[in-house]
């Protein structure tokens, strides 16, 4: 029997929309969805794409140090966008919070997400030990 233990930070922004914030199931973490929202609950650049992707992976990397992971374990991502414009900046964004081999992406265009000044949500797999080896 795998147990799934939950994984949060603290403060934990997720907890009082009743989500958690990832789960270790075996050796793998499945996070929420993350965005632009800081510790306190708070969105961050409202208009500004870039202060939103930074928060973002900020995010990203405290849930994966939560678990006792790290953004080189990240073996899937999937990014929402609401404007798809903004693509060539996630291709900046991979290599900067990625290194080699990059994780298997997914990334799609919708029309809004939870809150509406929200421009960017991305969702990760990573491992929680070991590495990825490129082959």
């Amino acid at each position: 029997m795998t147990d799934a233990i939950r994984i949060k930070t603290d403060p934990d922004p997720f907890e009082a929309f009743r989500i958690a914030q990832g789960y270790r199931v075996g050796d793998l973490i499945m996070m929420s969805g993350q965005a632009a929202i800081d510790s306190a609950g708070n969105l961050v650049g409202a208009g500004d794409f870039d202060a939103q992707a930074e928060q973002t992976f900020q995010n990203i990397q405290a849930v994966l140090e939560a678990a006792g992971s790290d953004m080189s374990r990240i073996v899937k991502v999937v990014i929402y966008l609401t404007d798809i414009s903004n693509f060539p900046k996630i291709l900046e964004l991979r290599e900067k919070w990625f290194t080699p081999p990059y994780p298997a992406d997914t990334i799609v265009e919708i029309s809004s997400l939870a809150l509406p000044e929200l421009m960017i949500e991305i969702d990760v797999t990573a491992l929680a030990e070991g590495q990825i080896i490129n082959t």
